[in-house]
């Protein structure tokens, strides 16, 4: 038996920038142990698998997977996944256009295909559910986790906070830049100081310009509990991050998102809160660059 796979950097316009990802399709029969074991193979952030839907109306069934964990939702899962078949122009016999619409943990999602020339460059996602707000953390905690000291945490506007869209981040805004740069992500200090029950997905940013209706921040993303690291773009957390300020601010928001940078992948993320006769909804928008495709043999 072999699987076919592709990886795509995604949330960039750039080879060897981004998020990286690995697509695999023809593992309908594998379980989640021999799944899970192939995500650790890869090692990138995540790993989706893509099998033929339950509904025959919807586009593919896809599982997500870090190198450490199953993940019912993700951002650039769903938008490397959705560009890559877009690319390759159909899957399981139909031809994917410029919708798609996968089955996953969390429920449906969709995705718009954005197209150059004919060809797919990347796709919009919008977020399946509203983010959930939840437990707030104690700012010294919070900084401790994360190398930094007290002061570093900003709680002007909102405490640490946890966020659930499928999975949960703990968000955090810093003072400036350099205290971003400063931030480190041990699993120890994690365990230590925000305990067991705290996301093991820390996302800290920091405010680079602002007005009435748009915001640019500049992030990262901690996650050694999982199996990550570090993140070069979260899209499940721009996700949050905009249903947190859902939740401090009236009207619609414009938000770019610059991530990856700390660590020489730069990303960029562009996200939209809408409001719209009393319904909510986040979309988040990526390029993404196809790089290696093959296969698996050792099944």
């Amino acid at each position: 038996m072999t699987l076919g796979y592709e990886t795509v950097d995604v949330f960039t316009e750039t080879a060897f920038g981004g998020n990286p990802l690995a697509v695999v399709t023809g593992g309908e029969t594998l379980t989640t142990e021999a799944m899970q074991a192939i995500a650790r193979e890869f090692n990138t952030p995540e790993t989706t698998f893509v099998m033929p839907p339950a509904d025959p109306a919807n586009t593919a069934r896809v599982r997500i997977f870090t190198p450490a964990m199953e993940l019912p939702f993700a951002g650039h899962p769903n938008v490397g996944t959705a560009t890559m078949l877009a690319r390759r122009g159909e899957v399981f016999g139909r031809p994917v256009g410029d919708a798609v619409l996968f089955e996953e943990t969390i429920g449906l999602v969709g995705l718009d295909i954005v197209r150059s020339k004919g060809e797919a460059v990347g796709a919009v996602l919008t977020s399946p559910a509203m983010p959930e707000v939840k437990e707030r953390f104690d700012p010294s905690a919070v900084a401790a986790a994360v190398g930094l000291p007290d002061t570093a945490i900003v709680v002007a506007r909102h405490a640490p906070v946890q966020v659930a869209i499928g999975a949960v981040l703990l968000i955090a805004e810093v003072e400036d830049r350099d205290v971003l740069a400063a931030a480190r992500g041990d699993a120890g200090l994690q365990l230590k100081h925000l305990g067991e029950a705290a996301s093991p997905l820390v996302y800290l940013y920091t405010r680079e310009d602002a007005g009435a209706d748009y915001l640019h921040i500049r992030s990262r993303m901690f996650a050694p509990r999982a199996g990550i690291p570090e993140d070069p773009a979260t899209g499940g957390a721009a996700v949050a991050i905009a249903g947190l300020f859902a939740t401090l601010m009236d009207g619609n928001l414009d938000l770019v998102i610059d991530q990856g940078i700390e660590m020489g992948r730069p990303s960029r993320l562009d996200v939209r809160l809408i409001r719209e006769g009393g319904v909510e909804r986040i979309t988040v928008a990526g390029r993404c660059v196809p790089m290696m495709r093959g296969e698996i043999v050792a099944i």
